[in-house]
């Protein structure tokens, strides 16, 4: 009898070991704590692996919503998109964060790196500029809205390189009608830069000084335009006769 017991419960011990084993291979695997996500996508910024970071902190944002956690990883998937150089993914997530949270003591930080994110998703000349507009706008509400912290102070500076990208983009437009020998739109986009970016000194004096020979370009060809028309009047009516 005793053997027989003893015989069960070495049956026992190899089914439960067997069992362990089963889970072991096949069974998937418990899923990471919030704090050790968090952790690993710390590490993962350390090691400048960001494209690693982005999936841990996009995680614990979607998995662990109400996770004290959630916070941080919002702002440091935002910092990581930005750092890996995905700018309007980057300005995207820094507008969410200000959305959820706009009492939160980094909305300094996060509306100066919307606009720099804004700012660099700008690439060429030939591109829109509405992202580097839509930049002034937040570079301009840092500075009136928190003018003593780091980053309004710092503001000035973007605000400057910002205009000075516009006032080039429109001498670039600029000169497209000059190359097409559309001078009336060519004057008319010169003076627009002087009117608008009188402080951006270089190019607002080239727009002046382009400006004055497509007007000048602009008004001849329209003499001319006129003196054919004329002449060409008087010569229907001699034929006419």
């Amino acid at each position: 009898m005793r053997k027989l017991l003893l015989l069960g419960m070495l049956v026992c011990v190899v089914c439960l070991s067997g069992c362990a084993y089963v889970d072991e291979y096949f069974l998937p695997p418990a899923d990471d704590t919030v704090q050790e996500m968090f952790e690993a996508g710390n590490d993962a910024m350390r090691e400048k692996d960001y494209s690693q970071a982005i999936v841990y902190y996009t995680r614990i944002k979607d998995e662990f919503p109400f996770s004290p956690y959630v916070v941080e990883a919002e702002l440091s998937l935002a910092d990581a998109q930005y750092l890996d150089g995905e700018y309007p993914s980057a300005a995207d997530a820094y507008k969410d964060f200000e959305t959820l949270h706009p009492r939160h003591e980094a909305i300094p930080y996060v509306l100066y790196q919307i606009g720099m994110s804004l700012k660099n998703s700008y690439t060429s000349i030939d591109h829109s500029a509405t992202p580097v507009s839509e930049a002034l706008e937040y570079f301009t509400r840092l500075q009136q809205e928190y003018p003593d912290t780091e980053y309004g102070k710092n503001a000035a500076e973007q605000i400057a390189a910002c205009r000075k990208t516009l006032a080039q983009r429109e001498l670039f437009i600029a000169n497209v009608f000059w190359g097409m020998e559309n001078y009336q739109a060519a004057w008319t986009r010169y003076q627009y830069v002087v009117r608008t970016y009188p402080d951006v000194k270089e190019e607002a004096e080239y727009a002046r000084t382009k400006g004055e020979a497509a007007y000048l370009k602009y008004r001849q060809n329209e003499g001319q335009a006129m003196r054919e028309q004329q002449q060409g009047s008087w010569k229907d009516w001699f034929r006419w006769l």
